[in-house]
């Protein structure tokens, strides 16, 4: 079965919105893996996962540590070689479609405000709905369901 897939497009911060999403999902006890664009992101995005909360640890790990299998929220950089340990959410933060999509119940997209993040998400958008994915989109910025 194909995942869902949602798209927050208007984003005026990618990381900002990742953090707070996955914080969320983290609440609810899910589990998340997040496909980074490069290796600058990932380190960014680890940054802000320390400090998300002033009094909570939100555990995360990369996908190459020998605890990513035991950690609820794993991150890597798009390419990566090691497969997810889970596959439950998955945010997609790189232009292409991440590495074993497939195998996700949810999948989640965050698309910048640039035409530059706009085009990318096009074509993955056309690629989801090749496979058969249940697209949902939101706007970012405005909060809301488009």
């Amino acid at each position: 079965m194909a995942p869902r897939v949602q798209f927050y497009h208007n984003t005026p911060d990618r990381l900002a919105l990742t953090r707070e999403l996955v914080v969320n999902a983290h609440g609810r006890g899910r589990k998340v893996a997040i496909c980074c664009a490069d290796a600058a992101q990932l380190k960014r995005l680890d940054q802000l996962l320390w400090i998300a909360e002033p009094l909570s640890f939100i555990p995360h790990v990369a996908i190459d540590s020998p605890l990513a299998g035991e950690t609820p929220i794993v991150l890597a950089v798009t390419g990566a070689e090691t497969p997810w340990p889970h596959a439950d959410m998955l945010f997609n933060l790189a232009d292409d479609l991440p590495p074993g999509f497939e195998d996700f119940r949810l999948l989640v997209e965050i698309v910048g405000q640039t035409e530059a993040d706009r085009l990318p998400a096009r074509t993955r958008w056309g690629a989801y709905k090749q496979r058969g994915c249940d697209i949902k989109a939101f706007d970012a910025e405005l909060r809301v369901a488009l």
